[in-house]
């Protein structure tokens, strides 16, 4: 027999399975010995009182029952025959790599062009970004195989349950070489470690079931016919022939504007914009666990999320990454943009945050002469400062962050994570106004929330500017086609359509299914 039972208990019995087991059969009234098998369906960690518990629901097997059902259900892939329709995809992030999935699923031949390299070549052009402080435009944190996530950190969680099955994203990665913790976790973590095994075997599968995945061809514009899309054009002159799905990233900058000089239309988009705020992990732990000691063996590196209110504007915590740290994000040379990440184990001895301000089209009027891209200039712009400031090297700006709340540039700086290196420097004169006002008000609205985590330990590391596209190019509800222009399907973070890796997917998969149903009504 097979039982679903629900439980709240220390993290103790919930990290040991013998004190666990007991439990359960406690439960159901029966002796521990007859408990064939079980297992943790989901788990949660609720540390909103003085004591920590952790939420399970679990799987039990007794009786005839020897074994209980699987967690993971894998997908069978066939290849597409040559001849099958094309869709040409600009990308090889989560959008475009999903996409192509659901592509030789639904009998369409992908064709994926990533303007970056192979994800194990990425890795020695990141490894370069710290080493020799140098930015190869194609081939960073922002470009290449698997696009902004598969190197800053891989996080899965997503609040958004509108766009589509999130469960399909995730036995997807399984498949692919994921653990099965992320189908339990409440908030499931890859880690920028395990990300690229991952991504290759993603690759793979495209390539054996007939797709292709071709890198460094950097989209340069659409072929266009009568209003319908039909191919790419890439830097090499090359021209790849289809319909084509835009899954270019948040930080295409060159691309879009080649985009807005051919007429597509499009339209300024919100964003945010602050910093990374880093603490010592283990100061994390003791406010978030109410513990002097800390988290103990058996519950994770503590995570936190704020949001506050200030003069009308958000002020919240962005793509949270404890025991991570903070990276080099910029994406071509004379930027300054720093990202976090957290491997796996997330065992590092700091925690890194995003803290920013919402922003809107029209908050700084001296851009409102770049029309649709207003916020992508000043973004731009805003990194090109940052550079300079810093005597044109990605060697980044700091400071306390009491130091910053109380007006002062800090005379020390304590250890970081960043490894290009940081310099003192005061963020109520390097960021606007309009952004550093609001994220002192944030900073004492969350120190009155998290008694400690207003602290002298912490740092503020700058700029923190890619939280999402500046853009958004507007498409169907229904039929996800570019509203001007026919088989045309803007998708993911770059188009202004999802906010991580798990959107990102579902966002890409729900294109390739209306493009389906599209050719089924047609033919």
């Amino acid at each position: 027999m097979q039982h679903d039972i629900t439980l709240q208990t220390d993290p103790r019995i919930a990290g040991e399975a013998t004190l666990l087991k007991k439990m359960l059969a406690d439960k159901l009234s029966i002796p521990a010995r007859d408990i064939s098998d079980f297992r943790i369906w989901r788990r949660s960690v609720d540390a909103r009182g003085n004591k920590v518990r952790v939420n399970l629901s679990v799987k039990v097997a007794s009786g005839e029952d020897k074994k209980v059902s699987a967690i993971h259900t894998p997908k069978v892939f066939e290849p597409v025959p040559s001849d099958a329709p094309v869709m040409v995809i600009v990308g090889a992030g989560p959008a475009g790599l999903f996409a192509a999935l659901k592509c030789i699923e639904s009998g369409i031949r992908p064709i994926v062009l990533e303007r970056g390299k192979d994800v194990d070549s990425r890795r020695l052009d990141i490894a370069d970004i710290s080493r020799k402080k140098r930015i190869n435009p194609d081939s960073n944190y922002c470009y290449g195989e698997g696009g902004a996530g598969a190197f800053s950190d891989g996080k899965l969680f997503t609040r958004s349950k509108k766009r589509g099955n999130n469960e399909e994203v995730l036995q997807m990665l399984v498949q692919f070489g994921a653990s099965e913790d992320i189908l339990i976790d409440a908030h499931p973590h890859i880690g920028s470690d395990r990300l690229p095994k991952i991504i290759k075997r993603i690759r793979e599968t495209i390539i054996e079931n007939g797709g292709e995945v071709l890198f460094e061809k950097r989209a340069e514009r659409l072929l266009l016919e009568g209003g319908k899309a039909i191919g790419v054009v890439v830097s090499d002159g090359e021209e790849y022939r289809g319909s084509v799905m835009l899954a270019n990233g948040h930080s295409a900058r060159d691309f879009i504007r080649n985009l807005h000089s051919q007429g597509v239309k499009m339209e300024a988009k919100g964003l945010a914009m602050g910093v990374r705020l880093e603490h010592p992990q283990k100061l994390i732990d003791r406010i978030q666990y109410h513990q002097p000691d800390g988290r103990g063996k058996y519950l994770p590196a503590a995570e936190y999320s704020f949001v506050a209110q200030s003069d009308g504007r958000g002020v919240y915590s962005f793509c949270m990454c404890p025991g991570g740290v903070i990276v080099p994000a910029g994406s071509s040379e004379g930027e300054l943009v720093v990202n976090g990440m957290s491997a796996s184990a997330r065992a590092g001895n700091y925690s890194n945050s995003g803290m920013v301000v919402e922003l809107h089209p029209g908050d700084f009027p001296e851009y409102g002469k770049f029309n649709e891209l207003e916020l992508m200039q000043f973004q731009e712009d805003l990194e090109k400062k940052f550079y300079h400031l810093s005597d044109n090297s990605i060697n980044a700006p700091a400071q306390r962050m009491t130091d910053f709340v109380e007006g002062k540039k800090s005379e020390t700086l304590p250890a970081t994570s960043y490894a290009p290196g940081i310099h003192s420097a005061d963020f109520n004169k390097l960021l606007p106004s309009f952004i550093s006002n609001r994220l002192r008000a944030g900073f004492e609205s969350f120190g009155k929330k998290r008694k400690g985590f207003l602290s002298k330990e912490a740092i503020l590391v700058g700029l923190e500017s890619r939280t999402s596209s500046p853009v958004r190019l507007p498409r169907d509800k229904e039929s996800y086609e570019h509203i001007e222009i026919e088989n045309l399907y803007p998708v993911g973070e770059g188009a202004g359509y999802a906010g991580g890796i798990v959107s990102a997917a579902i966002d890409g998969m729900n294109a390739v299914k209306a493009f389906r149903e599209k050719l089924n009504r047609e033919n």
